[in-house]
């Protein structure tokens, strides 16, 4: 079954560099080297008699007709198992038989190959934010309605855009084109609903072209295909390749060969960000092991592990599922193979090409044809996604499940650092401390008893935060009192007042914040740190964040952004719900949009990555506050939370608070049925009852939902938590109180959507604005990569 090749590995592998021949094409120069190696299907947990049956199944397409000859590849742990040419890569005007070198325009393929590869590769340098404003990149296009639609929308397929517009906005030359395609109104309102469109895609090289300075051709050719020894793929192919190439149909009376079969596409001089890609199987077999060996092949990485798995997750866009330039499964999917796993990602291309790769198998199915030779009338997706459930019925022994989350890293927080560096920013000073039952080294030693204890700190007081020094109180005001242990005087932050006295700030020349926050605006300890910081800059004490871990990640920003003149102690400072900051970053963005005299140091967390969620630290978790038990309910909390001035349980009460909502009048089927049927990402809703031993309707049997997160990294709290309040509108507008609604939220704009019954994506594209500006305002305080 597996036959040689004249470009095998026994060629050594040419240094790779990048050179210009012809009008604007650029290409790799020959090394074929590194092609993925041929082993029999045994070797890699295949059975070759299971595989055997694809000849079958493209007999029966050629037979009828579905094309006029195909290519199928497929590969697994990076080996290739199955490699055959079929039929004719050309009919007319002369037969050609198809080889397994044969040349193919990808047509669509050319979406997640170039351009969302070209996209994901400027988000991870940080030249482009994935839930941006596309307008921020290309302001022109913000005309008409436009101006809220997001990268993440044309990516999958979900920003308003028409499928495919005139072709006669192409007819007077490429920049009259863009400007035409800049001038188009939407097509139904961005973020509602799932759209196949050509133009997103064509718009998203645009954005590559104005943020990278060259075109989606030059730079995928310099950042991904380059690197990758991809020397047959790309725009406008070479003449060698041309001659190899699979015919499509006629143009103008001559026969496609190499160039693009896309109208839209030739018109844009063959570079286009929807279709004009051509590459080759061996090629296609590099890209498809770099991105299934998380972004990195033979040393060379084209994209971090991380990048990689963001742009493969599942996006619910209402009928099934997208990923970041890719299909998962939608309507879309017939080409993918029934036996794939929910991790599978691929494309499919109008000229017949196919590709799906399956990370929990690491396994790859590569279907190639020219169905539209001669007349166009050729059929093969059904025929693909038939070759992959043969593909994935052929794998006999599976991968042994991966561990999904990532390493336990050794993180230090801040008083690890500062008690690996003897105290030294604080060594004899009169130091005031505020903390609580939270603030402890990594052998769990409180850090007010290290400062007590040490002969180089002379710890003077200790301010305590809502829920008092040991973290069990939970009552309105809290008296200032006096440690047992060491007789240090403990000055309440959660009394009478919020703000350190200044006769306590007289007694201090350094003021120290050590407590563990969630990242999530309404949690206090924030609005403490804050209220502390003026009183410092105040009394010019020196203030000291000994920083730890974003529990919650510090990548992922959500909801809407303070009302300017809504700041209070739930909500200190104009920042998101779920703000993606640590403490220490948080305290350098106060000092500064507050413009506060203050000498702020933060002593910074090693260790810890933004990805990381608290799980990942080797850190113990410490309850907070003595409803925030677990790292789950953290992550629910910036959308739950917001329910709970309303007269609805969040769980207080019982063993799960955060995790349950429900009240008596609530029939929770119907409410989980609801939930349920908008499709969130990453969550499922059950219909439970329960009834609070305190707290909200305390005795009284409720009726609501259990939220089971079932993903955590594609779980989004805030759309979540706004659903929730919309359905609760929806179904229980007179006995839902929303009266205090706004107090957490701090968003009138939000609240009056709500109020109004409008979808959760227009109440999140109302907010996106202030969101992408809070985002390029938190840069300047990042501290972690």
């Amino acid at each position: 079954m597996i036959k040689s090749t004249q470009h095998g590995s026994h060629y050594s592998a040419l240094l790779l560099v990048i050179l210009f021949t012809g009008a604007g094409s650029c290409w790799a120069k020959e090394s074929r080297g590194d092609d993925l190696p041929e082993a029999r299907p045994e070797s890699v947990g295949m059975s070759s008699q299971r595989l055997a049956k694809i000849d079958g199944v493209i007999q029966y397409g050629l037979s009828r007709g579905r094309m006029p000859g195909c290519l199928i590849m497929v590969g697994r742990n990076g080996k290739i198992v199955f490699h055959k040419a079929y039929g004719r890569r050309r009919i007319e005007p002369s037969p050609e038989p198809m080889t397994r070198d044969t040349i193919f325009d990808m047509a669509s393929l050319t979406k997640p190959i170039a351009t969302a590869t070209s996209i994901m590769k400027l988000i991870e340098e940080g030249k482009v934010e994935l839930d941006a404003r596309v307008a921020k990149y290309i302001p022109e296009f913000a005309a008409n309605g436009k101006q809220d639609i997001t990268i993440k929308q044309l990516l999958t397929h979900v920003g308003g855009l028409i499928p495919d517009n005139s072709i006669r906005d192409y007819d007077h030359g490429v920049e009259e084109a863009f400007q035409r395609i800049y001038k188009l109104k939407t097509y139904v309102e961005p973020g509602t609903k799932f759209v196949y469109t050509d133009v997103g895609f064509i718009v998203l090289a645009d954005v590559v072209k104005r943020v990278a300075g060259k075109n989606v051709h030059e730079y995928s050719q310099q950042h991904v295909f380059g690197p990758l020894g991809m020397t047959e793929t790309g725009y406008l192919p070479r003449a060698d390749l041309r001659a190899r190439a699979a015919t499509t149909q006629q143009r103008e009376g001559r026969w496609m060969r190499g160039e693009v079969h896309d109208p839209r596409a030739f018109r844009l001089k063959g570079i286009a960000g929807h279709a004009g890609l051509f590459s080759s199987s061996r090629d296609l077999a590099k890209y498809a092991d770099m991105m299934l060996r998380g972004g990195n092949r033979q040393g060379v990485t084209i994209l971090k592990p991380e990048t990689v798995e963001l742009m493969a997750l599942r996006v619910d866009v209402g009928r099934g599922f997208r990923a970041l330039g890719w299909d998962s499964k939608s309507g879309y999917s017939s080409n993918r193979g029934d036996l794939m796993s929910d991790r599978a990602f691929g494309h499919g291309g109008f000229t017949g090409t196919s590709l799906w790769m399956d990370p929990a198998e690491q396994l790859f199915v590569l279907f190639l044809s020219n169905r539209v030779h001669p007349d166009g009338k050729g059929s093969m997706n059904d025929l693909a996604g038939r070759v992959g459930t043969i593909a994935g019925s052929a794998i006999i022994s599976p991968q042994a499940k991966r561990q999904q989350h990532k390493p336990i890293r050794n993180v230090l927080a801040g008083i690890d650092v500062l008690e690996r560096n003897k105290f030294a920013q604080i060594a004899k000073k009169r130091v005031g401390l505020i903390t609580n039952h939270t603030g402890r080294n990594i052998d769990g030693q409180w850090t007010f008893r290290l400062f007590h204890e040490s002969p180089t700190v002379n710890l003077v007081s200790v301010f305590t935060p809502e829920h008092g020094l040991e973290g069990k109180l939970d009552i309105a005001n809290i008296s200032d009192s006096n440690d047992k242990e060491t007789g240090l005087k403990i000055h309440s932050l959660y009394g009478k007042s919020r703000t350190p006295s200044a006769e306590s700030m007289k007694e201090i020349d350094v003021l120290v914040f050590d407590i563990q926050d969630i990242g999530t605006r309404f949690y206090t300890y924030i609005s403490t740190m804050g209220n502390a910081m003026k009183a410092a800059a105040e009394h010019n004490v020196k203030f000291v964040v000994l920083d730890r871990p974003n529990p919650i990640g510090g990548i992922d920003v959500e909801g809407p952004v303070l009302d300017e003149g809504s700041q209070s102690f739930v909500g200190f400072h104009r920042i998101p719900v779920r703000h993606g900051m640590t403490a220490g970053e948080l305290a350098m963005m106060i000092k500064a949009e507050l413009k506060l005299k203050l000498d702020l140091d933060v002593i910074r967390v090693e260790g810890w990555r933004r990805s990381d969620f608290w799980d990942a630290t080797g850190l113990t978790w410490i309850n907070p506050s003595p409803n925030m038990r677990s790292l789950t309910q953290a992550l629910l909390y910036p959308g739950i939370g917001l329910i709970e001035t309303t007269n609805v349980s969040v769980g207080r009460g019982t063993d799960t608070p955060f995790e349950i909502i429900g009240a008596p009048w609530i029939d929770g089927r119907k409410l989980a049925k609801t939930l349920n049927r908008a499709n969130l990402s990453g969550v499922r809703f059950v219909p439970i009852r329960f009834t609070p031993e305190s707290s909200k309707h305390k005795g009284d049997e409720c009726g609501g939902v259990n939220f089971i997160i079932a993903d955590r990294k594609r779980f989004h709290p805030l759309r979540t938590g706004i659903e929730l309040a919309r359905v609760l509108k929806q179904l229980y507008p007179e006995t839902w109180n929303t009266k205090s609604l706004n107090r957490l939220l701090s968003s009138k704009k939000t609240l009056d959507g709500i109020q109004q019954g409008k979808s959760t994506d227009a109440l999140q594209a109302a907010w996106q604005a202030e969101l992408d500006e809070f985002r390029g305002r938190r840069k300047a305080f990042m501290l972690y990569d």
